[in-house]
């Protein structure tokens, strides 16, 4: 890349507003991407593309096809963040998305077991690798974009956009999964109804690419470019150098994500099959449910700004460790008010916590490996947050019912409230 461009770090009034259409919008395709997966994974690729065994075996091989895209998505990261910090942001959030919406659309002309065989879940998988790696490179450079662009005082407001895209991707996926619930019978949906917001990813991908061609690079890059920083191996740079900020920033993300997973794949699972509630009906408490994390979002990333970073975090994860302890008696209780009220509860924890993370990640690094660090740790946060926690949770319901899966969120929360604490305060620094 040339390094004769402008230093000038501000931001043109006219492009503020793009910004932050490009920073959401395609983390709302990709994430609705994701979901897709989920959702699908917890009601009909068990007996679709699994052996017939017990509809135990299957859902639990369903829930190990959807872990595949959290062990890819630090590949993503590291690939992505390796190019984002040394050719600039615009480039690797276009190929991302791409790489995203070509592996979910694929998925909904992909054949079953019954007709291709062994290759159905192997395919499968090889598909579900893509939507990670995909998902590994869009949020970091998303987060960057929004939050490399932000005005003073304004760096977690600007940063939740990309997060913002999180519950609207969910409330497409699940909203189109519902629609499709109640218009088709039983078996049109397995036959083929499921296929339909695989396939719908298409043209998301081309409203996506769109807006985000239109894009320039953000200031902050182009003036550390303009001083010859570049890194010559930016995830190098950043295991030597920013090692502890690393650690802490991808263990600060494990209960964000262990309380999301637990509480829409996982319950949506366990409400169809143990609680004997109806596809549409779960689907409609958690499509409610998610308007809370939305609100959460806004809610802390100003906050944030106001109060700083740590205490809005360590808020949200004390109220996710309460939240293990209610799990069991509010998820397995009779009524759906009290179901749908936990479904609420951790929802709005979850986007109290997730809120101020597109600041606190991108914060934690000097621009030069910005990209890499901030996608990293999210990613790998991933993995050990929620890879596999809608596995872990059925396999712990399986053998000692709903305790033991609050005890797992309780856990996890006590974890990231650890990592938390053990950070510097980010909020009145300068991007460096």
């Amino acid at each position: 890349m040339s390094t004769t461009m402008p230093a000038d770090t501000t931001v043109p009034a006219n492009t503020t507003g793009r910004i932050v259409v490009a920073s959401f919008i395609g983390t709302a395709i990709e994430f609705y991407d994701f979901y897709v997966y989920g959702t699908a994974a917890a009601l009909v690729f068990g007996p679709l593309f699994f052996p017939q065994e017990s509809s135990s075996a299957q859902q639990l091989a369903a829930f190990a096809t959807f872990a595949i895209a959290f062990i890819a998505r630090p590949l993503g990261s590291a690939l992505f963040g390796h190019f984002g910090d040394r050719i600039g942001r615009k480039s690797t959030l276009v190929a991302s998305l791409m790489i995203m919406g070509a592996s979910t659309t694929l998925v909904g002309v992909l054949p079953g077991y019954a007709a291709i065989g062994v290759a159905a879940p192997l395919l499968l998988c090889l598909l579900r690798f893509g939507q990670g790696i995909g998902l590994g490179g869009e949020w970091g450079g998303a987060a960057l974009l929004a939050v490399e662009n932000a005005p003073p005082g304004q760096r977690a407001w600007f940063g939740m956009f990309p997060q913002l895209g999180a519950p609207v991707g969910f409330i497409v996926s699940n909203g189109l999964f519902l629609l499709l619930a109640v218009t088709l019978s039983e078996g049109q949906f397995r036959d083929w109804g499921w296929r339909i917001p695989f396939l719908m990813s298409a043209a998301l991908l081309a409203v996506g690419l769109y807006v985000r061609l239109k894009l320039v690079e953000t200031p902050l890059f182009r003036k550390a470019m303009d001083k010859g920083e570049k890194q010559r191996i930016p995830l190098g740079t950043l295991i030597r150098d920013h090692w502890r900020e690393t650690v802490l920033g991808t263990l600060s993300m494990v209960a964000c994500y262990a309380l999301f997973y637990l509480s829409t794949v996982f319950t949506l699972g366990y409400g169809t099959r143990n609680l004997g509630y109806s596809r549409e009906a779960f689907l409609g408490m958690l499509c409610l449910a998610i308007v809370f994390m939305a609100l959460g979002i806004p809610v802390s990333a100003r906050l944030s700004d106001r109060m700083g970073r740590r205490p809005i975090l360590i808020g949200g994860l004390a109220a996710t460790a309460v939240l293990g302890f209610l799990l069991p008696p509010m998820l397995s209780s009779p009524s759906p008010l009290v179901v749908g009220l936990f479904l609420c509860l951790a929802l709005f924890c979850m986007g109290m916590i997730f809120g101020p993370m597109g600041a606190v990640l991108s914060e934690l690094f000097p621009t030069q490996v910005r990209y890499t660090g901030a996608s990293v740790t999210y990613n790998v946060g991933g993995i050990l947050g929620a890879s596999f926690a809608p596995l872990i949770a059925q396999m712990l319901a399986d053998r000692g019912g709903l305790s033991l899966v609050g005890g797992y969120l309780t856990v996890a929360a006590l974890i990231s409230l650890a990592a938390v604490l053990g950070m510097r305060e980010t909020r009145h620094g300068e991007l460096a």
